[in-house]
């Protein structure tokens, strides 16, 4: 039995740390994991993506179209970019800021942020769907880079990670920068709660 998680977003959001953490807390339960980033133009705010694989009998890093368990997505754009890699009985979660492309700022296609949302509703079924307020959960945590642990802790609650949460917190213990980590762990705690 495995979990196949994908975790998107754009570049500065945090998604490939959230992969790490993720690997890190399988790892630590003996859990085997696969996981690969692919990281486009990311430090311009381009699109990146991480698949992590856990658990027995997993070859490859990489995750098929319609096997994915969970997708957990920085941006709701980009969770429309990877939904079709979620299966049948997939979870989405997805913070509801968008990060609109420079593209949509210089006269090419608008960012339709409703548009964008009520397609993920129609395709989710509300009970695997859970939209995160990232208005609401910046200001809880001071700031918009803890986003990233804030959606780890809803995963968490859910329970679609298959990991406890005492296990990411001991990860953000170990992986994150000394100064952060209070921080981090205050966040990841306000989104476990809130889930």
């Amino acid at each position: 039995m495995s979990t196949d998680i994908v975790l998107c977003g754009v570049g500065g959001q945090g998604t490939v740390l959230a992969s790490k953490l993720i690997s890190g807390a399988a790892m630590s339960a003996g859990i085997a994991v696969k996981a690969a980033e692919t990281i486009g133009m990311a430090q311009r705010g381009g699109s990146v993506m991480s698949n992590v694989r856990i658990g027995e009998n997993t070859h490859s890093p990489l995750i098929g179209n319609g096997s994915a368990d969970l997708l957990i997505s920085f941006e709701p754009a980009e969770a429309v970019r990877r939904l079709p890699l979620l299966g049948k009985d997939g979870t989405v979660i997805v913070a509801d800021r968008p990060v609109v492309p420079v593209s949509a700022m210089t006269g090419g296609p608008a960012y339709d942020l409703d548009a964008i949302m009520a397609y993920l509703r129609k395709r989710v079924s509300s009970d695997r769907l859970v939209v995160v307020d990232a208005s609401a959960a910046e200001r809880e945590t001071g700031s918009a880079k803890f986003l990233n642990v804030v959606l780890l802790g809803v995963a968490a609650r859910t329970g679609a990670l298959g990991l406890s949460a005492d296990a990411l917190k001991d990860q953000i213990r170990d992986r994150v920068s000394e100064r952060f980590v209070e921080a981090d762990l205050k966040a990841f705690s306000y989104g476990f709660e809130r889930a």
